[in-house]
């Protein structure tokens, strides 16, 4: 539900000491259930001040020109409440913390879904359980968990997803992408192994080291627990067969199967 008495506007220059200040008092007003921000007050309004100078138009891979938007919730002339939106993602969205449950969180959540009808994502703490109801209750869904190695707070963290008003659509737009990323390191995965073979005493099928692929499983496994050790350790089973018959065919300098046939 949105406030009639919320005026929601582009922040400008100008707004950076106060997004600022309201970043610092709604995250320590949240600890615990967020951990403290990692970077002191003077670099958290230095931050503040680098996003709000005139936007700079970057370019993703297909070329198309993105922004970074910054949003601001105003009542009365102050600021409540900001979201920060990038081309995907729901960088930020903070409210007043004395104001938290009076509409403003949820009228920056349905300005973010008006400006990014194709879906988009975002990132919360596995223990802000009140931020995790919320974004439930609007239709977010929580797509993965992480332990958190790769935020600055090093706490554990959920993806939660907004898919838009065509949900198929967005969700194959994300797997195109991680699809991509996959057959890369499929790619280097295959040419690491194919470089290994001149330096172990038997190449080939026949020397491979299976304590050694079942130390890679256990590993790959604890970074994707939703697929469990079983189906991991078949995956990399079958990534290494097929890495060391390329690198095979490589040496014998035989063309790649055409349609899987070899």
């Amino acid at each position: 539900m949105s406030r009639p008495d919320l005026t929601l506007r582009p922040a400008v220059a100008r707004d950076a000491p106060a997004l600022a200040d309201l970043f610092l008092a709604s995250r320590r007003a949240a600890v615990p259930s967020m951990p403290a921000p990692v970077h002191p007050p003077d670099q958290v309004h230095a931050w503040f001040a680098e996003q709000l100078r005139p936007e700079t138009v970057h370019d993703d891979d297909a070329g198309a020109a993105t922004r970074r938007e910054l949003w601001v919730a105003d009542r009365d002339a102050f600021a409540v409440g900001y979201l920060i939106l990038d081309p995907e993602w729901l960088d930020s969205l903070y409210v007043d913390p004395d104001l938290v449950g009076h509409g403003i969180g949820t009228a920056l959540l349905d300005l973010a879904k008006s400006l990014r009808p194709g879906g988009f994502g975002l990132w919360v703490f596995e223990s802000n359980l009140g931020a995790r109801r919320f974004y439930s209750a609007r239709g977010l869904l929580s797509l993965e968990r992480t332990d958190g190695r790769d935020n600055e707070e090093r706490a554990p963290d959920i993806a939660m997803v907004w898919p838009g008003h065509d949900p198929l659509t967005y969700f194959r737009r994300r797997i195109d992408a991680v699809d991509t990323d996959l057959g890369k390191v499929l790619a280097r995965r295959a040419a690491l192994t194919a470089a290994v073979q001149r330096f172990k005493p038997v190449s080939g099928q026949e020397g491979r080291d299976r304590e050694r692929e079942a130390e890679i499983a256990a590993r790959l496994a604890a970074h994707a627990p939703n697929l469990g050790a079983a189906r991991i350790e078949r995956i990399i089973h079958a990534v290494i067969t097929e890495s060391l018959d390329a690198a095979e065919q490589g040496r014998a300098g035989r063309p790649p199967p055409v349609g899987g046939v070899p």
